[in-house]
């Protein structure tokens, strides 16, 4: 008697299941070697494919999986990516991507032309060229964590009009072949496509938000994952029956769900199927390289390699640069976009199918191009790290220099400012310290990077500067000499570090407050000369700390007793003191208050080793010394034989002119600067 199967196979779960191992593995060990995981499924790729150990079969397979995970991708960048975010990179998107892309087409176009290539072909490889990878950019963004950055949300636009590009770019493939239609018919299908995401963006703001508020109040789990799966991949397939690609109808899908109030729970549904599915990606990526190429074709590759490298790199930069934004940003984007892009294997495919190869050369092109894409994939961690050193190198050339003058576009009345505060930075935290500033009646001016940013403040009736604050020109004309308080809240690290050097050595004598986001880093920005540092790390715990005893009703004087101890240890845990003015922007809103600086006296500043006597502040100057803060202790009106410390911190009255005056006496010597950057002082 027969036993029935009550199992059936699947002939290729073996290799799915050795994929997935390998892929982990090689992953793992990358991440011990300091590499990101995407290197890993790279080389996993490579690995196993068909010209290597060939332990994959049906490549056909990993294909298909990989195209899910490049929609998934998508879905959940659209997701991340709402409509009114869109609305505020509009001018980044369409021209400062509109700049790259074209440029680029158009520079390898002529190359193509040049070396005496078909146009056709030439073209073709301009499309192939021209497109970024969004999947390895965003990752390695959110890794670094410098999404938020200029240089990240910069990059982010350039990549948006990318995907854009690539629905003409599919219709204009077939026409170079001689096998699509006329230019009115492509022009036809452009115009169906713009229908169609304009029907797209319709349903976000009006239909998906009301259907999924249904479906969230069933408070069933499994159904709004549903819902969310039928919403999303529902919306790309109808936008591609009009000839939109399946990719970007992804995004817009993701679009249509970030106008829901409950987009975060989408997203955190997506994330781990999106993992998965793009680590296959990767590998399908791998798959396609042949290591013989390397050894046959050599000296073909490594030019096309550095080719597309410096092509990518000089267009990029440009195009930023013609935003208006400064060098060590722009430099900075043009290596973070100097690879070939995931979408470039999709344009691939529909050029084979036609009988077009990148520049005409059949196999060999295939081949050169996979090569190059997979060589300048695994650059790209290597390449966003170096991106800011020659972005700061270049800064400090000629072509940093050329620029200079006309970084800065002051609001009228800056110039007459004196004891006030220099935010730096208009985001969330720069608003609210403005607003609280502006109804005190205290003095201040903004600095952004961001034009928009920069004229709301000013709509807000706020002095506002446009321009870098890295640069000492740019600081001068906020008025930084004559500055009480110098506050800096960007998301940008480095740029943070940079703009702590130079408006220390501007104004030794102003009290300089930095947001920055760890503990880790507190040491390096006090070495730069900040007064005071606030990690994000310990203040958001402390506002969750507090919100737990508040719902528990303590006693709102206890809590605050219990927020300063936590305080107190945090910040001497790294310092090895505790500084009592540490947590205050402001020490009174009296006359004397606003003309009182506390200066801290830094190592191999012209005043340290010298007594009051000598340094003759009130005679020479009109500034008066209160007090000396020394080792936690303080010494109220010393006595002029008073011998000053490195590290004493001084309470001094009078004028803001004064201050400025007597900058020398606490200025550190100009500090060498290697590539455009300061070098930091011990």
């Amino acid at each position: 008697m027969s036993v029935p199967v009550l199992a059936a196979s699947l002939p290729f779960l073996g290799e799915i299941v050795g994929l997935f191992a390998l892929s982990a593995l090689i992953a793992y060990v990358c991440t011990r070697i300091r590499l990101v995981p995407i290197a890993g499924f790279l080389l996993t790729g490579v690995a196993v494919g068909p010209n290597a150990l060939g332990l994959i079969q049906d490549p056909e397979l990993v294909s298909t999986l990989a195209e899910i995970g490049v929609i998934l991708l998508l879905f959940e960048i659209g997701i991340e990516f709402s409509l009114s975010k869109l609305s505020r990179l509009k001018r980044a998107i369409s021209i400062g991507g509109g700049l790259q892309v074209g440029g680029i087409i158009l520079v390898v176009t002529l190359g193509g032309w040049m070396a005496g290539i078909g146009w056709a072909s030439s073209i073709y490889t301009g499309f192939l060229v021209a497109l970024s990878s969004t999947a390895v950019v965003l990752s390695l963004l959110a890794d670094r964590g410098e999404t938020d950055t200029p240089s990240g949300q910069l990059s982010l636009a350039m990549l948006i009009f990318q995907d854009l590009a690539i629905v003409a770019m599919i219709l204009i493939i077939p026409m170079l072949a001689g096998t699509g239609g006329s230019g009115w018919a492509v022009a036809l299908a452009l115009g169906k496509a713009a229908l169609v995401i304009v029907v797209t963006l319709i349903l976000a703001r009006i239909i998906v938000p009301y259907l999924l508020k249904g479906v969230a109040h069933v408070r069933r789990p499994e159904l709004f994952v549903l819902a969310v799966a039928a919403i999303g991949l529902g919306t790309a397939w109808l936008v591609s029956l009009a000839g939109v690609s399946l990719e970007l109808g992804a995004f817009l899908a993701g679009l249509v769900v970030s106008e829901s109030e409950y987009s975060e729970q989408a997203l955190s549904e997506v994330l781990p199927f999106r993992s998965l599915f793009n680590a296959v990606f990767f590998v399908s990526v791998g798959m396609l390289l042949d290591l013989s190429f390397f050894l046959e074709e050599p000296f073909l590759l490594l030019g096309a390699v550095g080719g597309v490298l410096v092509i990518k790199f000089l267009i990029t930069t440009v195009s930023a640069l013609a935003l208006g934004v400064p060098i060590r940003i722009s430099a900075a984007v043009g290596l973070t976009l100097a690879q070939i892009g995931e979408f470039s294997f999709v344009l691939e495919r529909t050029g084979r199918a036609v009988g077009l190869s990148p520049m005409g050369l059949g196999e060999a092109g295939e081949q050169t191009f996979i090569a190059t894409a997979v060589l300048l994939m695994l650059a790209t961690p290597a390449l966003l790290k170096v991106g800011p050193s020659l972005g700061e190198w270049l800064q400090g050339t000629v072509l940093g220099r050329l620029s200079e003058d006309t970084d800065a576009t002051p609001s009228a009345g800056t110039t007459e400012l004196e004891d006030h505060v220099v935010i730096v930075g208009f985001g969330p935290a720069g608003r609210r310290l403005a607003q609280v500033l502006h109804e005190d009646d205290l003095p201040f001016v903004v600095v952004d990077l961001n034009p928009r940013s920069v004229q709301e403040a000013r709509e807000m009736g706020y002095h506002a500067i446009y321009g870098d604050a890295t640069r000492g020109p740019l600081l001068e004309e906020a008025g930084i000499q004559r500055a009480k308080l110098c506050v800096i809240v960007v998301n940008d690290q480095d740029a943070a570090y940079r703009m702590t050097h130079v408006a220390r050595h501007e104004n030794p004598t102003l009290r300089l407050i930095v947001r920055t986001r760890f503990l880790s880093e507190l040491e390096r920005f006090r070495d730069a000369g900040a007064d005071v540092v606030v990690p994000e790390e310990i203040e958001t715990s402390v506002q969750i700390f507090a919100h737990v005893l508040k719902s528990y009703q303590v006693d709102p004087a206890e809590i605050e007793t219990q927020v300063r101890t936590i305080r107190a240890h945090d910040y001497e845990l790294l310092r090895g003191e505790t500084d009592d003015t540490a947590h205050l922007l402001l020490q009174g809103l009296d006359e004397e208050g606003v003309h009182t600086r506390t200066v801290r006296l830094r190592d191999a500043c012209p005043a340290v080793s010298c007594t009051l006597g000598e340094l003759a502040l009130e005679e020479t100057y009109g500034l008066r010394v209160l007090a000396v803060r020394r080792d936690g202790e303080t010494r109220s009106t010393p006595d002029d034989d008073f011998a000053l410390q490195a590290d004493d911190r001084l309470v001094v009255l009078g004028e803001a002119e004064a201050f400025a005056e007597s900058a020398d006496l606490f200025r550190l010597p100009e500090p060498r600067r290697q590539g455009g950057a300061p070098v930091q002082q011990s």
